[in-house]
């Protein structure tokens, strides 16, 4: 039995590791959402979160579909799958930084704001939730409109969440990890090196293991180092 041209296990997988990147990396938009709506009058602050929130969907929606594409070209799986572990190590080392977001006034300047400020933020999601995709388009929007009402009407819980149980954020990074070793292995022109699935999980799991623990080891130095400072 097949959902979207996906086996069971394949769609269900494909759903779970969208949502997971979709929660993992909303931390930035709650963030933003928040900075750019909190000067509107609280009866339109709603208003302005629904809006831009809105637009910034449809935006990621559109590039997320022009990467699915884009990955079909050879040599791109493989170059997607490396920025892919790049971003999920620095998803467990990053320091956030919001100053440059400014709160708005008024409704529409708010709106703009939260598009902007998505479209330039969310080319880390964009990448993983195309990775994640097995290549369907029904798949990438299926996952990311399942993620909206969370992202609009959770983000400040995701965000309390992430801040108690660390864990969380190891788990969306180490999802993203094994989508970058997945896009890796598939890469046409590696076929040949990754058809033995030895190889191939044998790479995966050296991927995620190596960004969890780097990741790990940078976070737990960083005091130190600011102490010897």
């Amino acid at each position: 039995m097949e959902i979207l041209g996906l086996s069971i296990a394949q769609f269900f997988t494909a759903l779970f590791s969208i949502v997971m990147i979709d929660l993992v990396l909303a931390g930035d938009n709650a963030i933003v959402i928040g900075l750019a709506c909190r000067n509107l009058p609280k009866n339109v602050q709603l208003k302005g979160i629904v809006l831009g929130t809105a637009g910034a969907i449809v935006l990621r929606i559109l590039a997320t579909l022009a990467v699915v594409w884009l990955l079909q070209i050879q040599g791109l799986m493989l170059g997607g799958g490396l920025l892919l572990i790049w971003i999920a190590y620095k998803l467990l080392t990053k320091k956030d930084d919001h100053e440059n977001i400014e709160a708005k006034d008024s409704l529409l300047a708010a709106v703009v704001t939260i598009i902007v400020a998505d479209a330039v933020m969310g080319l880390d999601n964009v990448l993983a939730v195309a990775g994640a995709s097995h290549g369907s388009y029904l798949m990438v929007v299926l996952g990311l409109i399942i993620s909206i009402p969370i992202m609009v009407f959770g983000s400040t819980l995701i965000i309390k969440l992430m801040d108690r149980f660390p864990i969380i954020i190891d788990i969306g990074a180490g999802i993203i990890a094994y989508t970058a070793g997945k896009m890796i292995t598939e890469e046409p022109f590696l076929h040949n090196i990754f058809a033995s699935p030895l190889w191939k999980y044998s790479l995966i799991v050296l991927i995620v293991a190596g960004v969890l623990l780097a990741g790990r080891f940078k976070k737990q130095s960083l005091p130190r180092s600011s102490i010897a400072k």
